[in-house]
């Protein structure tokens, strides 16, 4: 390895962001300690604006250290010239639209017309379609979507009505696992999935006969296991009819639906889908009753992560070649699953992205690792905060015991490792 000045900065930057990423409690505590700069704090907070800042830090170095031949200006666009931005803004894109209400609502209204066909209780029947539908559906409609369906769900049908600390802990724990894990039918709804998409050239057919139907049995079997585990209180729970208070016009669903499909079909020309995007925020403004709050925040944030991980990957290839190069696809598998609690599924494997050679049984594990571990801790999968945001209120002290949420993910990650590695 003969790295020059610039990869080792950029390297330092990247270890930087990951420990960064270690004391976001740090950075909340001071935002309640100094509530008059408590919005910057709290961004310095945020996960996914970490990777961002520090891809900024990283392109001021840039500027800096270039040599006088080149300058400073075209140094610096240079290099955001060679990085590829297309993933980071599809990720806006598609999550903007599926998130939406008209899109949610019919996601909403599959579970609940699969629920009633199932032949057990219908508290049960419910429970356990909330658990293998919706992760399931995270593959067309975007993890984050599909862990805020869930959720929402879950609270109104389930957490506010008095469930044992068991049971929610149970149900999180499941919810989390199957989220990661479900996103992997399709190329391009799973962050870890989409960032090797283009690169690996994996295509959805080659997600759902290789790893897409092993997360389909691994999230069916976790649902019907908790679902068994808890059937007796579950059975006791009311629940009320599915109508909805403000109906969406069936052609306002299709036109969404159509959005969806453009953006999707467009993936890789990021010049469409934007225009796809830009059509879409106006009709969302011409018709806003048939919306409610837009996550334009919440992706633009994951957006802002990925941007800079792209950013700083560029930096990473010198140190990661030889890394993997003495690593089996075993142990690339279970490193990445246990790595995957402690930083973001997609950084680790974006960073497999930028190494050549890796043979096809070596990609497999590394995105199985990474897509396994994904509901042990709240940062191991980006969606992840969402869910805890909407649900923690109902725990004891009104938040999640981080040890309760990686006991209860235990069990479903084991099932996980067994599908992806035993079938």
């Amino acid at each position: 390895m003969n790295p020059t000045s610039i990869q080792v900065i950029g390297a330092v930057l990247f270890a930087i962001a990951i420990l960064h990423t270690f004391s976001v409690g740090f950075f909340s505590r001071l935002a309640e300690k100094h509530p008059a700069h408590a919005g910057l704090w709290e961004l310095f907070a945020e996960v996914e604006f970490i990777f961002g800042f520090w891809a900024c830090v990283l392109l001021i170095f840039v500027a800096l250290t270039a040599n006088a031949e080149v300058g400073a200006y075209d140094a610096f666009t240079e290099y955001l010239d060679g990085r590829d931005f297309t993933e980071p803004l599809f990720v806006l894109a598609i999550m903007v639209v599926a998130a939406s209400k008209p899109v949610l609502m019919f996601a909403s209204g599959i579970v609940h017309t699969v629920s009633r066909v199932i032949p057990v209780s219908r508290p049960v029947a419910f429970y356990f379609t909330v658990l293998a539908v919706v992760p399931l559906l995270s593959s067309f409609i975007t993890e984050p979507a599909a862990m805020t369906l869930a959720a929402l769900i879950l609270k109104d049908a389930y957490y506010r009505k008095n469930m044992s600390s068991r049971l929610m802990y149970g149900t999180i724990g499941v919810l989390f696992v199957n989220v990661s894990i479900g996103g992997t039918l399709t190329n391009f709804a799973a962050p870890p999935v989409l960032m090797v998409a283009k690169t690996w050239d994996w295509s959805s057919t080659f997600m759902i006969t290789h790893i897409g139907w092993r997360s389909a049995v691994a999230v069916c079997v976790n649902a019907i296991a908790v679902s068994v585990l808890f059937h007796k209180e579950l059975a006791h729970f009311e629940l009320g009819g599915h109508e909805e208070s403000n109906p969406v016009p069936a052609p306002v669903v299709i036109l969404h639906l159509l959005l969806l499909t453009l953006i999707v079909m467009f993936s890789h020309h990021a010049r469409v889908f934007i225009v796809v995007l830009l059509a879409f925020l106006a009709f969302a403004h011409a018709y806003p009753r048939f919306q409610d709050r837009l996550i334009l925040r919440e992706a633009l944030m994951v957006c802002c992560f990925l941007g800079g991980l792209v950013t700083l990957g560029g930096m990473q290839k010198w140190w990661l070649q030889p890394l993997l190069d003495t690593m089996t696809e075993t142990s690339v598998y279970y490193s990445f699953t246990a790595l995957t609690a402690v930083t973001d599924n997609a950084a680790l494997t974006f960073l497999c992205s930028q190494v050549d050679g890796l043979s096809d049984a070596f990609k497999y594990s590394a995105v199985a690792g990474a897509v396994s571990g994904g509901g042990l801790t709240v940062i191991a999968n980006a969606p992840n905060p969402a869910g805890q945001s909407i649900l923690q209120g109902y725990f004891k002290g009104g938040k999640v015991n981080p040890l309760g949420l990686l006991a209860a993910a235990a069990l479903p990650t084991v099932m996980a490792i067994l599908a992806f590695r035993a079938i």
